[in-house]
């Protein structure tokens, strides 16, 4: 019977990291891939790669966390292991369904916490760690990225006028059934050739911190109850998660890349190095958190600081100006070089509008999803938890 129940647990583990493979993949590539960089293919050939990397060595910090900080390790039996990544499948495979990038580590670990509420062996002090971070990471991610686009992005911009080529950006050579590169194509530039390359890296570093952080939330109970060594635990993990990228990922990719956002090259460096880099450090720390949350609000930190380029702060705190809220203003005319950059203030308001890189629609589902799949799992694991002994 035991061996019948780890065979299902094992089973759901892999449902769990199919669906994070699925959510993941749209946050980590959505924006090389709705630049045109990379096709959806590499983007899960990429994803599946670095996912396991992140997972095999930070991600073993959030897996110690969530398999024995939030509850004690006792407490996940097997059963009551199955349960719980089955709550978070559910939930994971709802927002897929609707084609939003979830909040897997808020999912995951809402799970766990319904468990430890039911059981009354929840950890406050644990939970309270996570969740400041949780509301924590995603201002650091908006304010920074904020300053960015106020100070510095459009000196960016004109230094380094990075463009997405619009054919292919290399030159093949073929022999019999292999193809090698031999040089950059004529239908891209040199410079072209540099920031689609730029994209990809960071877009892997984005996979890595994925993996850092959501590899636990396939595996952390088996492994925390003693079920599953921690390296067969990630390998499992990686493996559930390529799945999911090479398949329902598509439509996660569609959202991030295409229907949130249009992000222009530069934009997308800025909000994949900030919002890596974020969950990397805290998965060091051994915090689950949201490369989702944070990347998305990234992307509106970016904008907003761009926006409001068309007015002083002195003028704004005293009510002489007003900057509208837009992240369209990423697509607006470049300044040919840093010097030609209009300062504070000077920038036209109708320019800084163009585009439509922002929707406010799209935006309201992600969040709501948010906010749904973790409590959904967190009220049913309290729910079945309160009415089964199926822990200690």
């Amino acid at each position: 019977m035991s061996v019948l129940l780890l065979g299902v647990g094992v089973l759901v583990a892999v449902f769990v990291g199919y669906n994070i493979g699925g959510s993941s993949t749209g946050v980590a590539f959505g924006p090389a891939v709705g630049s045109r960089v990379v096709t959806k293919f590499v983007a899960a050939l990429l994803m599946s790669v670095f996912a396991l990397l992140g997972g095999w060595t930070v991600g073993r910090n959030v897996i110690r966390t969530m398999g024995g900080e939030i509850v004690p390790s006792e407490q996940f039996t097997l059963a009551a292991s199955v349960a719980v990544l089955f709550f978070v499948g559910v939930a994971l495979l709802i927002s897929n369904r609707y084609g939003v990038p979830a909040s897997t580590s808020m999912t995951a670990v809402g799970s766990i916490a319904g468990l430890g509420v039911a059981t009354g062996t929840l950890r406050m002090a644990t939970m309270g760690r996570i969740v400041s971070a949780w509301v924590v990471a995603p201002v650091v991610a908006f304010w920074v990225c904020a300053m960015i686009g106020r100070y510095a992005y459009p000196y960016m911009d004109a230094a380094l006028r990075l463009d997405a080529a619009e054919g292919a950006l290399l030159r093949w050579n073929h022999r019999g059934r292999i193809a090698y590169p031999v040089g950059v194509s004529d239908e891209s530039t040199p410079r072209q050739f540099v920031a689609s390359a730029l994209v990809v890296a960071i877009g892997c570093y984005m996979a890595f911190s994925a993996g850092a952080s959501n590899a636990a939330n396939a595996v952390a109970p088996l492994v925390g109850g003693g079920y599953l060594d921690a390296g067969i635990g990630i390998l499992l993990a990686g493996g559930a998660i390529a799945l999911g990228a090479f398949t329902i990922a598509r439509r996660t990719l569609d959202t991030v890349g295409n229907d949130l956002t249009d992000l222009p090259l530069l934009a997308a460096l800025v909000v994949e190095v900030v919002s890596a880099s974020l969950i990397t450090f805290l998965s060091y720390l051994g915090i689950p958190a949201s490369l989702a949350v944070s990347a998305t609000m990234c992307i509106v930190g970016l904008g907003w600081g761009r926006a409001t380029r068309t007015v002083r702060a002195n003028d704004a705190l005293s009510g002489q100006g007003e900057a509208k809220m837009s992240v369209g203003s990423l697509a607006a005319e470049r300044a040919d070089t840093p010097r030609d950059v209009p300062g504070i203030g000077e920038e036209d308001p109708e320019e800084l509008a163009a585009g439509d890189l922002f929707d406010p629609a799209t935006v309201g589902r992600v969040v709501l999803l948010w906010v749904l799949t973790p409590s959904v799992a967190a009220a049913a694991s309290f729910v079945l938890f309160s009415l089964a002994p199926l822990a200690p």
